[in-house]
């Protein structure tokens, strides 16, 4: 057991630090060629983020593994989305003012949504991976092109991050190369460490893969999204703090698991689990977003606080479930009955305030 915990360490910090190469390699050659910082944080650095989840999502899928590959992407997008955002704004109060922000919370909620329809019946198969893919990719296009009639505001504000990894890493283009090859190198490596730990935790605490790829492996791959959502909070970039979650969630379901389902010789399996409750969870946290973003709301600490809270209700429910305890039902019955409906009631009150409001 204590191998396993060393491999899945050694996997998790090899994923971490690949990504951060990858990201600062391609980064360095990409503004050396001309291209805007806001195209290169939009797009490379947010690839660069999901990178652990694709890594792990393509090597559990090539190993058979496909609730892993599936609860990774499942539980990343709902861990970032009520953890990361929900610290980021405990930090500091997150006012969201770029069209960009506003404008990706709503093909975050479709790609949710395309992926809920995708599954329904129980897979995901290589056409409607490719399908995935190809969105992506639309998807960057589309980006690349808005980028051009981005405010001055919203230029400035990568611009900054542009610069301070500019200064950090000015060095040969060679050397950039290097890096992007060593962090691909790591990326593969740790992910291969990471799901053979994920799948003995799994086999040695009698729970099943879906439940580690929901929540030790979804935390452990999003790590490279809290460090940079985090520390842009920190320096004020609140824009930048939340792209990246919103941006991140996209990639991971059009990217990751489009990669994954096309990778695999017959798609990916959908668990009943996941039907059932895991991927309306996080449609359900997508679409939170939307009062909160779309209408320029202030994401506050006691928002971020009762983010962070939903999470510790939802990793409860998973630990009751797999442990099959007496008081699930109770447990469900209560979120069921009390706190859902208060939360759908409050995000309507918003709505319907702010709409009045410009009224």
């Amino acid at each position: 057991m204590l191998s396993h915990v060393l491999f899945f360490l050694l996997g998790l910090g090899a994923l971490i630090a690949g990504a951060e190469a990858l990201v600062r390699g391609a980064s360095k050659i990409a503004l050396s060629l001309g291209i805007s910082p806001l195209v290169v944080g939009l797009t490379i650095v947010a690839l660069g983020t999901s990178s652990p989840e694709v890594a792990v999502s393509v090597s559990a899928a090539l190993n058979g593994a496909t609730d892993i590959a599936v609860g990774n992407v499942v539980g990343s997008n709902i861990l970032n989305v009520l953890v990361i955002l929900g610290i980021s704004a405990v930090i500091a109060p997150l006012v969201v003012h770029s069209q960009i922000i506003r404008q990706e919370v709503p093909i975050m909620i479709g790609a949710s949504v395309i992926l809920a329809v995708m599954v329904l019946d129980g897979s995901l198969g290589r056409l409607e991976s490719a399908l995935l893919l190809f969105l992506l990719v639309a998807y960057m296009v589309f980006l690349v092109r808005q980028s051009r009639a981005e405010s001055a505001q919203t230029r400035n504000e990568y611009q900054g991050v542009a610069e301070r990894r500019e200064a950090a890493w000015d060095s040969h283009w060679s050397v950039q190369a290097i890096l992007i090859v060593a962090g691909l190198a790591l990326l593969v490596l740790g992910a291969e460490w990471l799901v053979e730990a994920a799948v003995a935790f799994a086999r040695a605490l009698g729970v099943s893969d879906l439940i580690i790829g929901l929540t030790v492996i979804a935390a452990g791959t999003s790590m490279p999204e809290v460090a940079t959502s985090i520390m842009a909070a920190v320096r004020g970039e609140r824009d930048i703090a939340v792209g990246n979650v919103i941006g991140s969630n996209t990639f991971n379901i059009l990217g990751c698991l489009g990669l994954s389902g096309v990778v695999s010789t017959s798609g990916l399996g959908i668990a009943p689990a996941v039907l059932n409750f895991d991927l309306w969870v996080m449609l359900a946290v997508a679409i939170a977003c939307l009062p909160v973003l779309m209408l320029r709301r202030q994401i506050g600490r006691r928002r971020g606080l009762l983010f962070l809270a939903y999470y510790v209700a939802y990793v409860v429910y998973l630990i009751l479930g797999a442990q099959q305890h007496d008081a699930l039902d109770e447990f469900s019955n209560v979120m069921l009955s009390f706190v859902l409906p208060i939360t759908i009631v409050t995000l309507v009150a918003m709505v319907v305030r702010d709409q009045s409001r410009r009224d």
